[in-house]
């Protein structure tokens, strides 16, 4: 292996620390990242999540804007 070369740590790879962030935790998140890069309110929800082998995960989204009469 060359010195540009890593070798890849698979327990890493393996270990999907996706698996123990809250699915609404990361709906929060996503809903005020878009509300910021907005100016708008919204709201966003994830379903059918699917975590895959590598540290990753598949699911649908869904960001609609809030709606406030009193705007």
């Amino acid at each position: 292996m060359s010195n540009t070369e890593k070798a890849i740590d698979v327990d890493k790879l393996l270990k999907n620390k996706l698996k123990s962030v809250s699915v609404g935790a990361l709906e929060n998140a996503v809903s005020d990242a878009v509300s910021k890069l907005v100016g708008e309110d919204y709201k966003c929800n994830i379903d059918d999540v699917k975590y895959t082998l590598f540290s990753g995960a598949d699911f649908h989204i869904k960001i609609e804007l809030t709606y406030n009469p009193e705007d």
